[in-house]
């Protein structure tokens, strides 16, 4: 994707806090950024170009952040159905430019009640294979992403909520090209791609599987958006499309538990956003049950090295980097779920950060162990197997209010379960299969998650930009990343996006082998980085920085996502 800058005008106002660096102290704000009073400029990327039309159609006609992020999700589930949809979870971080505060709202599915520890373990004790997990109708958590969106577009939208899904209505209806992208998907060896509801959607009127360049219509789910259009969130927790969640999860030989009692009683929950300072910068990610104190704790550890003072030209660079991500992947898989206790002040403790960071050598050493974090409690062995899915967009409306959200449905087409034109998420499986740890499975419990949207501020808690990725437990691989090539090698934000990817995990060093220049690649393994080409989805990182006023932004080329900014009026 090729960079793109833009003209962008902020309205400043009152300095707000953001935890858990303190508020900078009574002083007069910066003054604003002079623009014209007729227009201003907005700014969407998203993993299709339909999604990123639908959102700016909304910002065109004065639609908030928020609002156009309810269009996005919308279009995301009919055109991008293998990654994320309204039968999935979210988390969203959004940037209120007057206040300058962040703010988390957690969309992350439930486990029913009904769900029990070992409900992933097979009658010999061994846990389940995942194929076999994948498809049962105990993969389904209660969704959460459109409780999230209308609590969040109830208190920041600006439209009417039943104006922000006639896009995706009229695409649904009129049908749109399969990518290349989701043609690939289709033809891929998952499991889900065996699974009925799969078949049935995906084939054409000659009953052959639909390829790239087809129209694909989905009247089904055209219908079910008018009705969630007219009657909010209650059309998908309550009535008809909650029973008929109900009775889909519950068929087979692996029911699910999910009741419409679940369903009606599901909350999303809004969270303080953690930030921690980062170079020149702030950054502030989702709290657990997320990772964002991994990525935070990752990126704290890069800052106490040399690597800034490097390039992606050097392997001791990539090396470097490899041997900070083990370590914090020991920390977080020890420590971050959703369960009390999670230590986030005690992983980004300066002195614990210094101790981790002193372990990071010029050499791979063996796999690193979890640390022991202020306040941490006893480290716990995880078992948890998170594949690649999921979905990311920036909004950032007229008046520089942003939205930096992270979509999913877990795996590939979810569950493979599809119910009003959508896919059913698979977001149970995200928890342990091993009934210990913090990820342990139970009721009304939330998975962990490695999804980070992420707002990057200034000092004084102006927005200074955004990223975020899909990718499962890579997400924090393919967040870092981009963050060390936009922040410390000072590239354009599309060239950082475009860095090869480097997933470095335990014993496990996955990645573009095919990216690296083959004398960098060799000049890592002589250090003990042997990268392999790992599996799964690619990455989906879309990201922003603002400089003077000026849009950069970029979307993975490794996807079928777009950047665009328009001129929309000030209000």
């Amino acid at each position: 994707m090729r960079l793109r800058s833009f003209t962008f005008a902020l309205a400043l106002a009152a300095l707000a806090g953001c935890a858990p660096r303190p508020a900078p102290q009574a002083e007069a704000p910066p003054p604003a950024i002079s623009a014209p009073t007729t227009e201003r400029q907005a700014f969407v990327a998203a993993a299709h170009p339909l999604a990123v039309e639908a959102g700016l159609n909304v910002l065109r006609r004065g639609g908030s952040a928020v609002d156009a992020a309810v269009a996005i999700q919308a279009m995301l589930s009919l055109v991008e159905p293998q990654s994320s949809g309204m039968g999935g979870g979210a988390f969203m971080v959004r940037y209120d430019a007057k206040t300058r505060a962040v703010t988390v709202y957690d969309g992350r599915e439930t486990a029913p009640a009904g769900a029990t520890p070992d409900m992933f373990m097979g009658a010999d004790g061994k846990p389940l294979p995942f194929a076999t997990a994948v498809l049962s109708g105990r993969a389904t958590g209660v969704p959460g992403a459109v409780g999230m969106l209308a609590r969040a577009q109830k208190e920041h939208g600006r439209l009417p909520w039943r104006d922000l899904f006639d896009d995706a209505i009229a695409t649904a209806d009129k049908g749109f090209t399969v990518t290349q992208r989701l043609g690939r998907m289709l033809a891929g060896p998952y499991p889900q791609n065996a699974a009925p509801d799969v078949i049935a959607y995906f084939r054409n009127d000659r009953g052959e599987r639909i390829r790239a360049g087809d129209t694909l219509r989905n009247p089904a789910y055209a219908a079910f958006l008018r009705r969630l259009a007219a009657q909010g969130s209650d059309a998908l927790y309550k009535g008809e499309t909650a029973r008929r969640i109900v009775a889909r999860v519950a068929q087979g030989a692996l029911p699910g538990t999910i009741t419409e009692a679940d369903l009606a009683g599901y909350r999303p929950v809004e969270r303080t956003a953690i930030c921690n300072p980062y170079r020149v910068y702030i950054l502030c990610a989702p709290p657990p049950p997320s990772s964002g104190v991994g990525l935070l704790q990752l990126m704290a550890m890069i800052e106490r090295t040399d690597i800034g003072a490097r390039g992606p030209a050097d392997p001791l660079a990539w090396v470097k980097y490899a041997e900070a991500s083990r370590i914090m992947y020991a920390d977080r898989d020890a420590y971050v779920g959703d369960v009390p206790g999670v230590p986030v002040k005690g992983m980004l403790d300066a002195a614990y950060v210094a101790s981790r960071a002193a372990l990071i050598g010029d050499m791979a050493g063996p796999p690193p162990t979890a640390g022991t974090p202020p306040g941490a409690r006893s480290a716990r062995i995880d078992a948890t197997n998170e594949v690649p899915g999921t979905s990311h967009f920036i909004v950032i409306d007229g008046e520089g209010n942003a939205v930096s959200m992270t979509t999913t449905v877990e795996s590939i087409f979810g569950s493979g379960r599809m119910v009003d034109g959508f896919f059913l998420n698979n977001q149970m499986t995200d928890f342990s299969f091993v009934p210990t740890g913090p990820n342990a499975v139970a009721p009304g419990k939330r998975p962990r998650s490695s999804m980070v949207p992420t707002v990057i501020l200034h000092p004084d808690h102006r927005l200074a930009g955004a990223v975020g990725s899909p990718g499962g437990n890579a997400i924090l691989a393919y967040v870092s990343k981009t963050l060390v090539g936009m922040i410390d090698w000072k590239l354009p934000v599309a060239d950082a996006i475009a860095l090869p990817n480097l997933v470095a995990r335990g014993s496990n060093f996955n990645g573009e082998a095919d990216k690296f220049a083959p004398p960098l690649l060799a000049a890592m393994a002589a250090r003990g980085v042997t990268v392999r080409s790992g599996s799964g989805e690619d990455s989906g990182i879309q990201a922003v920085l603002i400089h003077d006023g000026r849009f950069d932004g970029g979307a993975d080329p490794r996807r079928d996502g777009i950047v665009r900014t328009i001129a929309v009026p000030a209000r």
